[in-house]
C-alpha cells in the first residue's frame, strides 16, 4: 500500500514584552556564524557551528522564494523550524531523495559529514531548551504514528537521540479524533498561540511530523507605553494605515549602509538574543532583499556603532502560513513529495512520501506597558556642539526583521513587515 507521509511544520513566533533590566554586555557581541572564520579556536569543531553557516544560507534562500509569491503580504517564518524538521526527516531518506534534501537545506557533505548535521541539531536543541536562560525559548519535535505502521527501530532511536522527538501512537482511521489529538498537542506546546491548525487528516496519512518553536523575549531596554502614540505607517506612496508607534531615545548598535540604502538597528533582548530591524530607504526594498546573504548580514554586524538614536517602531501582531511543499519543489526539492520518494530508512514494508508540509508562524511585538509604565528613567549627558544630532530612525514604512539566538548562532525567525495592521495570514 502506498501510504502518505503527512509532514506538518509549525511554530509559534515571537511574543515580545518589555521588562526593565540592565545592560548585558554578552548581548552586544557580534554573531560569529555569519563569516567563514567565525569560530574561536576552541569552537572550530563544534557541530552546531558547522551547521549554522548552512542554516543561515538556507534562511535567506527560503526567504527569497517566499518573497516571489508573497506580493504585498507580510512575511514571517522560522527558517530553523523548517530546516530542523526536514533534517529530522532526512534520517529516513536514502539515495537521490536524501541528496536533494541536503542540497535544498544548503548542506555540503564535502565540508561536513552527515553525522555532524544531526549532531549539530542535537546541540542546537540543547542550547535552545536550556531552562536557565532568561529568554523563554522552547523547541521540540514529535512523530504521530498510525498504529498500523511500524517504524524502523534505528530511525526511532535516531530521531529520539538527535532531535529529542516524542513518538506518539495514533489511530488515523479515526480521523476526527486523531486531528483533535494533534491539535491539542500543538496548542499546548505553543502556549495557546496556535489553535486548530489541522482541519482534517488525509485518509492515507501514516505519520505526522511536527516541529514547534516558542519564543518569548523581554527587551533589554524596554519601551515605555506612555511614549506610544498613534501614527501613520506608509504602505506605499499613496496609502497608509494607523498604527501604535513605540518610541525610544537610547543608544543602540546601528549601521547606515549607504551602498544598500538602508538603516540597520540591533535591539537586544535579555538572555543572549537580538532582533535586527532593517529599514530600506523609500523605493529600495527590492535592492536590499536581493542582497540578503549571510555575508551581507555579517558586514552589517561588523560595522555596528553604538549611538544614541530617536527610534520609532510600530507595535504589531501578525501571522503567516506557508505551503512548504510547494516552496521546496520550486527550490528543486521534489523527489521526497513524489512516488519516487525513497524514505526506506523509516518504516518496514511501507512506501512513504511526504504529502503535505505546512508552516505557520505568529509574532507579537509590543512594549507591554504595565511593567514599562512603572519605570521612570532620567538620563543626563554632556552637551557639546561637536556631537552631531542623533539620527531619527522611523520604521514607518515596510521593513525587514530577524530574531537571532546568540548562543546557538541560529536565525530563529525572519520576515518582512509591509502592513503591521494586517493581523492574519
Amino acid at each position: 500500500m502506498k501510504s502518505a507521509f503527512y509532514l506538518c511544520l509549525l511554530l509559534l513566533g515571537l511574543q515580545v514584552q518589555s521588562e526593565h533590566g540592565s545592560d548585558n554586555e554578552q548581548q552586544k557581541q557580534k554573531i560569529p556564524y555569519y563569516s567563514e572564520d567565525h569560530s574561536q579556536a576552541e569552537d572550530e569543531n563544534l557541530a552546531h557551528d558547522k551547521i549554522a553557516l548552512s542554516n543561515a544560507d538556507f534562511a535567506f534562500r527560503f526567504y527569497k522564494q517566499v518573497r516571489e509569491e508573497a506580493g504585498n503580504k507580510n512575511i514571517f517564518f522560522s527558517p530553523l523550524s523548517i530546516s530542523t524538521a526536514f533534517s529530522m526527516l532526512s534520517l529516513g531518506a536514502r539515495a537521490n531523495t536524501l541528496s536533494q534534501l541536503h542540497k535544498g537545506l544548503a548542506f555540503n557533505l564535502t565540508e561536513m559529514e552527515e553525522q555532524e548535521i544531526h549532531e549539530g541539531f542535537q546541540r542546537v536543541l540543547q542550547l535552545l531548551n536550556d531552562p536557565h536562560r532568561e529568554v523563554q525559548l522552547n523547541m521540540g519535535n514529535a512523530l504521530f504514528i498510525d498504529n498500523r505502521l511500524k517504524l524502523l527501530q534505528t530511525f526511532l532511536d535516531d530521531v529520539t537521540n538527535f532531535y529529542h522527538s516524542e513518538a506518539i501512537s495514533s489511530n488515523f482511521q479515526n480521523s476526527p479524533e486523531a486531528t483533535k489529538e494533534i491539535n491539542k498537542y500543538i496548542e499546548t506546546k505553543t502556549h495557546g498561540k496556535i489553535v486548530d491548525l489541522l482541519q482534517s487528516l488525509d485518509s492515507d496519512t501514516a505519520v505526522v511530523l511536527i516541529n514547534y518553536v516558542f519564543f518569548k523575549g523581554y527587551w533589554e531596554k524596554p519601551f515605555n507605553n506612555l511614549s506610544t502614540r498613534d501614527d501613520d505607517f506608509l504602505l506605499d506612496a499613496k496609502n497608509s494605515v494607523k498604527v501604535k508607534m513605540m518610541h525610544q531615545e537610547k543608544a543602540f548598535n546601528i549601521h547606515r549602509d549607504e551602498k544598500m540604502s538602508c538603516w540597520v538597528v540591533e535591539i537586544p533582548y535579555k538572555g543572549n538574543a537580538i532582533s535586527l530591524f532593517v529599514l530600506p530607504d523609500e523605493g529600495t526594498m527590492k535592492q536590499v532583499e536581493d542582497a540578503l546573504l549571510r555575508e551581507t548580514v555579517s558586514n552589517w554586524m561588523q560595522s555596528f556603532q553604538k549611538r544614541k538614536i530617536y527610534l520609532d517602531l510600530p507595535k504589531f501582531s501578525i501571522s503567516s502560513s506557508y505551503d512548504v511543499k510547494s516552496l521546496f519543489e520550486k527550490m528543486g526539492v521534489t523527489e521526497v513529495f513524489s512516488h519516487q520518494a525513497d524514505l526506506s530508512g523509516m518504516a518496514e514494508k511501507a512506501l512513504l512520501k511526504v504529502s503535505k508540509a505546512i508552516h505557520k508562524a505568529v509574532v507579537d511585538v509590543s512594549e507591554n506597558g504595565t511593567e514599562a509604565a512603572a519605570v521612570t528613567e532620567i538620563e543626563m549627558v554632556l552637551m557639546s556642539a561637536q556631537i552631531p544630532r542623533p539620527p531619527y530612525i522611523r520604521f514607518n514604512r515596510p521593513f525587514l526583521m530577524m530574531i537571532i539566538d546568540q548562543i546557538s548562532h541560529s536565525i530563529l525567525f525572519m520576515g518582512k513587515i509591509v502592513n503591521p495592521a494586517a493581523k492574519q495570514d
